[in-house]
């Protein structure tokens, strides 16, 4: 059997990482399903480390290096601040000006969130058709603050910041556009292909706003790839536990619903950075909520963690059936046609 493009099918992922050695005394948290980064025991302190690539952008893939491994550690409480990335250009179409302007990218876009580019690596790799970045976030955060979705709980509500999906669109506007003029009006693609900058992709003041409120936030997870379908499942996954969340509730960027009506695709499983999912305790709701809207992120209730026994559901127009994880992502899908 042949796996599609995109991540390892979630239901394959557990027997996989079975085969790794037992991990360490110091090991906080280790490889699972849901869980994006690792933590490790640093006596005072908690290490966070992250490592993520990026494959299907290229305008700006040193930006989204960057964001992507940044998030995958302020998830879990921790300020990122050392960062190393393995870049890999394709023969035959790399030149001076590619490398440098991804250089620029990682080290502009380093400097704008405090992190110090450490090392890692470059080459021009045979059998590439384009660059793929390869990066690896460390942030540092103490025992106290640690936020891990193995406190989440049924009642916790279900926030989600900004909406869907941020990426997906983004990715499509710059990379397609060609697809999508005519099909798309054109001051909607042009919004679309700008939300790489604004709102930009990044969860970071968010979840240390959110992180702030440790006593009351039970778990935090950025849907990426798989988009906001996957980013449930992987929230209560560590947790083992279910969710009821509300179609109508989940706000939907009109560039995102847009390329996605011209292209066929379901936005909730359109690949999402920007959007950061947060369980919280109910009854200290209103004080997460303040303090992430106070960093000028918008957020909302979608739903609520359930008994496992209930499932992962969710409403549309009053009927409950199950949510569905993507075999892929639907960006993944929308390339196959090229």
């Amino acid at each position: 059997m042949m796996l599609p493009v995109g991540k390892l099918p979630l239901e394959y992922l557990p027997s996989l990482l079975k085969r790794l050695p037992k991990q360490g005394p110091r090991v906080v948290v280790s490889p699972r399903v849901g869980e994006d980064a690792a933590v490790i025991d640093a006596g005072d302190r908690y290490i966070v480390v992250a490592t993520d690539p990026v494959t299907f952008a290229i305008d700006q893939i040193g930006r989204y290096a960057v964001h992507v491994n940044a998030n995958d550690v302020a998830v879990l409480g921790a300020r990122p601040l050392w960062f190393f990335v393995a870049i890999l250009l394709p023969e035959s179409r790399t030149t001076p000006q590619l490398a440098e302007t991804i250089m620029d990218d990682v080290g502009t876009t380093c400097e704008e969130l405090g992190v110090t580019v450490c090392g890692g690596h470059t080459e021009i790799t045979q059998g590439l058709d384009r660059p793929i970045l390869v990066g690896q976030m460390l942030g540092e955060v103490t025992p106290t603050r640690l936020v891990q979705k193995t406190r989440i709980t049924p009642g916790d509500l279900i926030l989600l910041t900004r909406g869907v999906a941020i990426e997906g669109a983004a990715i499509l506007a710059r990379e397609r556009s060609e697809w999508l003029r005519g099909p798309v009006d054109a001051q909607v693609l042009a919004r679309a292909s700008r939300l790489l900058i604004e709102p930009g992709i990044s969860v970071v003041s968010a979840a240390l706003a959110a992180a702030n409120l440790s006593d009351a936030v039970h778990g935090m997870h950025d849907p990426t790839e798989g988009g906001l379908a996957a980013g449930l499942f992987e929230l209560v996954a560590p947790a083992g536990l279910g969710m009821h969340v509300i179609r109508g509730e989940i706000p939907v960027l009109p560039e995102c619903r847009a390329i996605c009506d011209a292209l066929g695709l379901d936005p909730l499983k359109l690949i999402a950075s920007g959007a950061l999912l947060i369980a919280v305790a109910p009854d200290r709701a209103d004080s997460v909520l303040w303090a992430v809207a106070a960093t000028g992120v918008p957020v909302a209730p979608i739903g609520e963690v359930r008994p496992a026994n209930e499932g992962i559901m969710i409403e549309t127009n009053g009927t409950l059936q199950p949510l569905t994880l993507p075999a892929r992502d639907e960006i993944a899908r929308a390339f196959d046609s090229d």
